[in-house]
């Protein structure tokens, strides 16, 4: 019996073999997924080392938040899920803040992390970086799956994909516990085991009712008015959203990252009279936007008194009479949404009343000219709108560049100052407002579309990603970024009358950011009047270096929150 034994074969020996490691990557190309963002570790090094060796480009960053940014905006930008990688408990806590935001502004993202084994989990003993990742994940993202088997890996896969961009899409967490990489099955099988997600993001098509329904309410009008989301530029139907805007005649407003769908300069763009068209439209057509706060959910004093009608295009019916009643409801997929509107208004459509885009024309041609002096001073030190008039025209002058952009002031008066000419050229903080994306989100920009980037940013908001500025120059990518120094958050002015520590929204007085590029071989340039910054900005996007400019701003340029100081409530006791 000992013998027999002996001579026993095992059952693996001649077998081509694979493991989690090779299925995981494997299932990953059989799916087109090109790029991998993430930050090496126990127990995913040797998978990133294994993806990059496959030829899957993995860009190492120096925090998970900020490769998770730049996952959730690479989704948006090429609507396929972005990937972004990260070790256990600490690493994926740090990736789920840029899983949340990919899934509240509807970016295809997935969160793929390691974990620690199931079975000490559940007992509670004790492992290293030890807990119940997808427990925590389910509650901020769209679904959330765990492999547990190499021959799952597959089908694991195949269902995060499917669920980050079908419908509307969202973020996705992937657990992937340190033993799974390991397991061994035989090669055949394992490769039978994967999937290959067929159409991912099937069409939607809308009822015709609907369509006629919304065409009806958009003929009733006297004074309406389009607003384009972030969803219409997520959609890739600009020609289809350019026909529709210009059949109609109606003026439309883009939201900050649909800027470009049209250019900012089109005649019918109403985005220098905002305030107008949303006061006194009567009949309101939504494509890929929300009633949320950025629009002051469609009710109170920003809106007027005259009662409205809204048509909504969305894709998520329980969108739909989520702060106001919506009178036609168009849901399906934008391109396929716009089409049918384009079809039913036929060749005989009657254009919006003259009398209303002549008003709204004439409002916003007022309101550029009143803007036009501020932009063109030359103070030194700079104020706010010195600098952006002249990186206005440096993006008038290139197009195709990318424009990254995060801050308080820096934010919302670059938002109204520059105009955007090209789709999916604007990139920001999106629906939460959320300050940090600005590194992640320019180095995603460079990898996924080749262009250069110009990144402005607040000095408040740099700081939640700065060190990222070594990854820029580790890739030697083509990013320009312009930090808006004033030496603090809103101001550099605040003073703490209580004590000798600085005041709480003040930083280091005359910080020099553009030090710190220098220390990775970057390119660093300290601007202080708009002619310096303007020279230093176009020596940088002409050189495709890795550049940052400090540009100094008067500290007591800007104001409280910007334009949401209200959402700051002022202390009971002050208002008594």
């Amino acid at each position: 019996m000992a013998e027999a034994a002996a001579s026993k074969k095992p059952e693996t020996e001649g077998e081509e073999l694979t493991d989690g490691f090779n299925l995981i990557i494997d299932a990953m190309k059989l799916n087109g997924i090109e790029t991998i963002y993430g930050v090496p570790g126990i127990p995913i090094t040797d998978f990133g080392r294994m993806a990059q060796a496959s030829g899957i480009r993995v860009l190492s960053f120096r925090h998970e938040q900020n490769a998770g940014y730049a996952a959730a905006i690479a989704g948006f930008l090429t609507k396929k899920p972005g990937i972004c990688l990260t070790v256990s408990a600490p690493g994926f806590l740090n990736g789920l803040t840029a899983l949340a935001h990919a899934t509240t502004n509807c970016f295809p993202m997935i969160l793929i992390s390691g974990s620690s084994e199931r079975e000490i989990v559940d007992l509670q003993q004790g492992d290293y970086e030890e807990m119940d990742q997808l427990a925590v994940a389910k509650t901020m993202c769209k679904a959330a799956y765990r492999v547990l088997h190499a021959s799952d890996i597959g089908i694991g896969l195949a269902r995060a994909i499917r669920a980050a961009v079908s419908g509307r899409p969202g973020g996705v967490y992937l657990d992937l516990p340190a033993k799974l990489f390991g397991q061994v099955m035989n090669a055949e099988k394992g490769k039978k085991s994967l999937v290959k997600v067929i159409d991912a993001a099937p069409a939607q098509i809308p009822a015709p009712a609907a369509v006629k329904r919304a065409l009806d309410v958009l003929k009733s009008a006297k004074k309406p008015l389009i607003i384009l989301g972030k969803g219409a530029a997520y959609a890739q139907a600009d020609e289809a959203i350019k026909q529709l805007v210009e059949k109609s005649g109606i003026p439309f407003l883009p939201m900050s990252m649909a800027k470009g769908l049209l250019p900012d300069t089109h005649p019918q763009c109403a985005g220098a009279a905002r305030s107008t068209v949303l006061k006194d439209s009567d009949v309101v057509l939504m494509i890929g936007a929300r009633l949320n706060w950025l629009l002051s959910h469609g009710k109170g004093k920003s809106w007027g008194e005259a009662p409205k009608k809204f048509i909504q295009v969305d894709i998520e019916p329980r969108e739909m009479d989520s702060n106001v009643e919506i009178a036609a409801p168009v849901v399906g997929d934008i391109g396929s949404c716009v089409a049918a509107l384009l079809e039913g208004m036929g060749g005989s459509w009657t254009k919006a009343p003259s009398d209303w885009t002549g008003a709204v024309s004439a409002k916003r041609e007022e309101n550029v000219a009143k803007m036009a002096p501020r932009l063109m001073n030359n103070n030194s030190p700079m104020d706010y709108h010195g600098a952006l008039g002249v990186l206005r025209t440096i993006v008038k002058e290139r197009p195709d560049a990318i424009l990254v952009n995060e801050g308080a002031n820096t934010l919302d008066l670059t938002r109204g100052v520059i105009d955007m000419y090209k789709p999916r050229k604007r990139l920001d903080v999106g629906t939460w407002g959320v300050m940090g994306i600005g590194m992640g989100q320019a180095i995603a920009a460079a990898v996924e579309t080749g262009k250069p980037v110009l990144c402005i940013e607040g000095d408040s908001a740099f700081g939640f990603s700065g060190m990222e500025v070594e990854t820029i120059c580790r890739y030697n990518l083509p990013v320009c970024i312009v930090i808006f120094n004033n030496d603090g958050i809103y101001r550099g002015t605040d003073q703490n009358k209580a004590g000798s520590d600085p005041a709480t929204t003040v930083f280091v007085k005359g910080a020099r950011y553009d030090k710190m590029m220098e220390a990775f071989g970057g390119v660093g340039v300290h601007a202080t009047s708009p002619d310096e910054l303007k020279r230093a900005v176009n020596a940088a996007m002409d050189s495709g270096k890795p550049t940052l400019i400090n540009a100094a701003i008067d500290p007591a340029a800007g104001s409280e929150s910007g334009r949401i100081g209200n959402l700051n409530p002022q202390s009971a006791l002050k208002k008594k």
